[in-house]
């Protein structure tokens, strides 16, 4: 054999045992979200560069509601999942291997409503919706996320401890952000206990519409979008998940302080990128002080939301807070 063909066979050689090496170096994620806005700093993390590598590969799953999540992380699907601390509950209350390592955004829920019961605010809340029943005849009609749902959760908290009227008042129903924004806009509702930039949307589109009680108001330090992942990921792979995390904060800190540096990424994923600019930097402008990364910042009011989900029977059994949350990756970065 020539010294040519035995150098060729070397690197062939050489170049078949590199490939499958290069192959297992490359960690591929599937990461589960759903295209609104509380859950930005996953578009601003990754129209940025700061997720993906020679390392890494991300896979996006998207998903209309929160439940089907749940039903996906369940069956063993998803190493990352960007949803709401509610359906994070259930997935752990029913066996899925996840912990909390980043919050996303706080007191997000609001509740908008159209200029027909948008009046009856303007003097005692408590009893806007029974004047409203008295003067036209039948219950408001109230829009929001599925049962078990932050927004959801956030109005029957509202309802019960808030204004303290009987849920049984106001006749609520359950549709995906798509919908509940179809239903404003063509009047098929009287208002929605919803969030940005639906918020903001309806209120550019529909004149009388009003913001009638506030995320605080509704729910004082709400949580609400939050990051997971699998503890499977933070025992197999602990370097990658405190790089999720620092990108979770770094874009955080974009949302914070130049939201106008995340409407491209966020106008992308939200709304099937139809939204206007000037929508979304709107919405980004009136959420800028939600935003946040540190998950202690969420665990009161995770636990809290806990008791009264349990309450009311959304929360069927009763989930360890401290075990949901890992901060450890969070307060590495500090």
């Amino acid at each position: 054999m020539s010294f040519t063909k035995r150098i060729l066979m070397a690197v062939t050689v050489l170049f078949a045992s590199v490939l499958p090496m290069r192959a297992q170096a490359d960690t591929v994620i599937e990461v589960g979200y759903m295209p609104i806005l509380p859950v930005s700093q996953l578009f601003v993390a990754l129209e940025n560069g700061w997720l993906e590598g020679d390392d890494v590969t991300v896979k996006l799953v998207q998903f209309q509601n929160g439940p089907a999540m749940v039903q996906a992380l369940l069956a063993g699907q998803l190493d990352v999942a960007h949803f709401g601390i509610g359906p994070a509950m259930v997935a752990r209350a029913k066996g899925a291997d996840i912990k909390v390592v980043a919050a996303s955004i706080q007191e997000q829920i609001s509740l908008i409503a159209l200029k027909d019961l948008a009046g009856y605010f303007e003097t005692d809340p408590a009893t806007a919706f029974a004047r409203f029943q008295a003067d036209t005849g039948r219950k408001a009609v109230i829009t929001t996320f599925p049962v078990g749902s932050v927004p959801e959760t956030v109005l029957q908290y509202w309802l019960r401890k808030g204004i303290k009227v009987d849920p049984d008042q106001v006749e609520i129903i359950f549709q995906g952000a798509a919908q509940v924004q179809q239903a404003l806009l063509t009047g098929a509702v009287d208002g929605a206990a919803i969030l940005e930039p639906v918020v903001t949307s309806v209120l550019k589109k529909v004149e009388g519409s009003k913001v009638v009680a506030a995320g605080a108001q509704m729910f004082k330090g709400q949580p609400g979008a939050v990051m997971a992942v699998r503890e499977g990921l933070i025992a197999q792979h602990p370097d990658l998940v405190t790089r999720l995390v620092d990108a979770h904060k770094r874009a955080t800190a974009v949302l914070n302080d130049n939201p106008d540096q995340a409407v491209a990424a966020v106008q992308k994923y939200v709304g099937g990128g139809r939204m206007e600019s000037e929508t979304v930097l709107a919405a980004l402008t009136a959420s800028a002080n939600s935003f946040v990364a540190d998950p202690t910042q969420i665990v009161d009011g995770t636990r809290e939301m806990h008791d009264f989900q349990l309450e009311i029977g959304t929360l069927k059994d009763e989930v360890d807070i401290d075990s949901l949350f890992d901060t450890s990756f969070y307060d590495g970065l500090k």
